[in-house]
């Protein structure tokens, strides 16, 4: 029987979806990328589902997608139709999930593979790790959202030299640009990672998904907008069990226990 491109277990309200093909650092084939898509959309859509991990086996997190034996362009738009339902696809589901996504990158992160974690809620990275905006070594132009995505979290001059170059960068300094929330020892990624998962998976599902949403968006919204869309947040959420747990918390002075409902 074939090996799972990914793996999916869950544990204590948190899905861990591993990237499994460590002998090509996890280059993603378009099957694998689908059951990535799907995996997400299950989560999101899951009430026991609170929390996401997004991690790889082996020496990679994902080199991206798997080229070999892609198919040939035959006409014209058959590459934007390629890009839209595969690499945009999956890094839409990473952003559009309404639970918190942890990226725990176990080593290269290279193309779509890079984009894949910079999409993520919450970035963790080994030491050993490294973040490869590979396109321009094949005369690519980024995809997978690579542009919106490193605009938004470093500016256009940063993400310009991170593209136009192709270095690899690593965990430390992707810390220092803020592509990555913590770079941690190797051996303590993991630990890291189910630690933040647990606090997530214990928090207010429903306000941190509309919390995601309202940050999402913020870059791409005038004030009157945002505030708008602040407002009706907050409204939504206030019919929340775990809205009305946390303020009667606070009243009876003891620590609210959410649900995630």
């Amino acid at each position: 029987m074939p090996v799972s491109e990914v793996t999916h277990t869950v544990d204590g309200h948190v899905s861990y979806l591993t990237l499994n093909r460590p002998e090509v650092l996890n280059a993603l084939t378009p099957g694998g990328r689908d059951l990535l898509v799907e995996l997400l959309a299950h989560a999101s859509a899951d009430p026991d589902v609170r929390a996401v991990v997004l991690t790889g086996t082996g020496r990679g997190f994902c080199a991206g997608a798997d080229l070999r034996g892609a198919p040939t362009a035959t006409a014209p738009g058959d590459v934007a139709r390629t890009i839209r339902l595969g690499a945009q696809r999956l890094i839409a589901a990473v952003l559009d999930c309404e639970k918190p996504v942890i990226a725990a990158v176990n080593g290269t992160a290279a193309g779509l593979g890079a984009h894949l974690a910079f999409a993520c809620d919450l970035v963790l990275a080994a030491e050993s790790a490294r973040f490869v905006e590979v396109f321009v070594r094949r005369g690519l132009v980024p995809d997978g959202g690579g542009a919106h995505l490193l605009t938004r979290l470093i500016g256009p001059q940063r993400a310009k030299e991170l593209m136009f170059f192709g270095d690899a960068l690593g965990a430390a300094d992707a810390e220092r640009l803020g592509l990555v929330n913590r770079a941690v020892p190797d051996g303590e990624l993991e630990k890291t990672a189910r630690e933040w998962a647990t606090r997530l998976a214990t928090g207010p599902t429903r306000a941190l998904a509309l919390t995601k949403q309202l940050v999402n968006t913020a870059l791409d919204t005038d004030r009157t907008t945002a505030f708008a869309a602040e407002a009706a947040a907050q409204e939504i959420n206030m019919t929340t069990t775990d809205a009305r747990e946390g303020v009667a918390s606070f009243v009876e002075r003891r620590t609210p226990v959410f649900r995630g409902r």
